[in-house]
């Protein structure tokens, strides 16, 4: 038994320096109760550790990658404006301590979900990230970021058939208050009750009651995509289960604080890039949609 531990032990000290990430064991106690260490002697988060450089005019990200000895996807993940071209000269790029990529957490997710995804020690996990209990964003050493697009699959319908669209994504007037504020997904009209459906597969990043939101599911999916669907009445799935196109998720609601009267799924799609996720108009994704006047500004900001 004594051997056994030993090797696990070393397997996990020699994948630790394969990263990039070696430090002395005594910089690795248990704590007290044998679990995770405790974050003061935790090394410093690998993402307080990024490097800014500034480009030279006969440099391109392939030479850049070899001076810090990383791999070119490394750093064309950590920079997305540069994954199709190299910077310009003077421009600063992020460049990490290590091969890995920047992952921002989705609300309720854990170091062992995150770590499920992409298929590393949580433990490991948590101690490259500094032993942050409420890290927001982390970094996750021995993958890299992949330019190779993911097999394509049409975006299905986050509710059965056709649905109105009572507000629109975009800069709206909140009604009752004469404010303009941003409405960062689509309200689609449907009665209380109706199933809703994921619109592609994915891993369940979130589940649960959320402020404002109410009810409320976050799927990402391999494209650099995530979707949410708000103000559900009930929820049907968990936190880091997996999910295919048109599994039910949930159904419609009004719980949260939706400020259209209307029965109505509040439905977002959001990308991953450099500021975290981003909201972006999901009508470029759905083959469908009916707009009324009320997406000019009838109605409210949904959350």
């Amino acid at each position: 038994m004594l051997a056994y531990l030993n090797m696990k032990i070393a397997s996990y000290l020699i994948f630790l320096c394969y990263t990039g990430l070696c430090w002395p064991v005594s910089a690795l106690p248990l704590a007290p109760n044998g679990g995770r260490p405790e974050a003061k002697t935790c090394p410093a988060p690998a993402l307080s550790r990024v490097t800014v450089h500034r480009v030279d005019p006969t440099e391109t990200l392939a030479i850049i990658a070899d001076k810090y000895n990383l791999n070119p996807a490394t750093l064309m993940g950590m920079n997305p404006a540069w994954r199709q071209k190299d910077p310009p000269p003077g421009t600063e790029i992020m460049v990490p301590p290590t091969d890995g990529i920047r992952v921002e957490l989705a609300p309720g997710q854990t170091w062992g979900q995150v770590a499920q995804i992409y298929n590393v020690p949580a433990d490991m996990l948590f101690e490259v990230n500094g032993c942050e209990e409420t890290a927001r964003e982390i970094f996750v050493p021995g993958v890299n970021w992949s330019d190779v697009p993911s097999p394509t699959l049409a975006w299905g319908q986050p509710l059965p058939g056709n649905s109105q669209i009572t507000l629109a994504y975009g800069w709206r007037l909140r009604p009752g208050l004469g404010e303009v504020a941003f409405h960062s997904g689509i309200d689609l009209e449907a009665p209380t009750g109706s199933a809703v459906l994921a619109v592609q597969a994915g891993v369940v990043a979130f589940a649960g009651e959320r402020g404002t939101s109410g009810n409320l599911v976050v799927i990402n999916h391999n494209d650099g995509k995530q979707t949410r669907y708000a103000h559900l009445g009930t929820i049907a799935v968990s936190a880091g289960q997996q999910v295919n196109q048109g599994d039910q998720i949930g159904r419609v609601g009004s719980t949260g604080r939706p400020d259209i009267a209307a029965p109505h799924l509040h439905f977002e799609v959001r990308s991953a890039n450099e500021l975290g996720w981003v909201a972006e108009d999901p009508t470029n994704y759905l083959n469908w949609h009916h707009a009324s006047s009320g997406a000019g500004g009838q109605g409210g900001l949904g959350d």
